[in-house]
């Protein structure tokens, strides 16, 4: 298989990858329709700085070295959990501080993006703390990148997964931000709100519970 076919190979698993629903897809969701498109955009590069990090990780191999050490990697699975779990129980205390006061400014702190630089670290930490997102570019790394890829191959390889979810999650800010859309999504906030932290526990409870549940074993 040539490079530019590994490449494009890469590139179109990654971006079927990005289209599913998870907890960056939610993250972008709720913060866009609240805060606003740029906001939702520094959302996206640390959603997609997450990626470069696991990127680098897996093509240098040390992903593969943390997955094959039990505790490490359990202790990637427990934090990883118990941060998307508290997103979504966060969420959840702001939508009833909500409809006991009936006033935003009641936001649980957890949900507050007072500035771009908490908006780029929440974004980050969502990704780079999901171990699917690990497994995940364990598998495609080694999967379709062969041992003796080259240097540069391997270095355009990482641009092209950071690059694509940058553009992905940023576009679908600015889509989310637009002002005809933000106005039928102020008027859903709190729906958006209730889905995407069904989402951030649902998937933080499978991961907690799958975990002990292998510790205890």
């Amino acid at each position: 298989m040539s490079q530019a076919h590994v490449l494009i190979t890469l590139a179109l698993v990654h971006f079927v990858a990005l289209l599913s629903p998870g907890p960056d897809f939610a993250l972008v969701v709720q913060n866009a329709s609240r805060y606003g498109r740029e906001r939702g955009i520094y959302i996206a590069l640390g959603l997609s700085l997450g990626i470069l990090t696991h990127a680098l990780l897996s093509i240098t191999g040390i992903s593969l070295l943390v997955s094959q050490h039990y505790y490490w990697f359990s202790i990637i699975e427990l934090l990883g959990g118990s941060y998307l779990l508290y997103l979504g129980l966060s969420a959840l205390k702001g939508l009833f501080n909500q409809n006991v006061s009936d006033d935003s400014a009641h936001l649980d702190k957890a949900l507050q993006l007072e500035n771009h630089g908490q908006a780029l670290s929440k974004g980050y930490l969502t990704n780079i703390l999901n171990p699917k997102a690990l497994v995940f570019f364990i598998s495609l790394v080694s999967t379709l990148i062969p041992v003796d890829f080259p240097l540069i191959a391997k270095a355009q390889a990482v641009v092209i997964l950071w690059g694509l979810s940058f553009s992905w999650f940023a576009a679908l800010a600015w889509l989310l931000s637009s002002q005809r859309v933000q106005l039928k999504l102020q008027r859903a906030g709190r729906y958006i709100d209730f889905i995407c932290s069904a989402i951030f526990i649902l998937i933080g409870l499978t991961i907690l519970s799958r975990t002990i549940l292998l510790v205890i074993k």
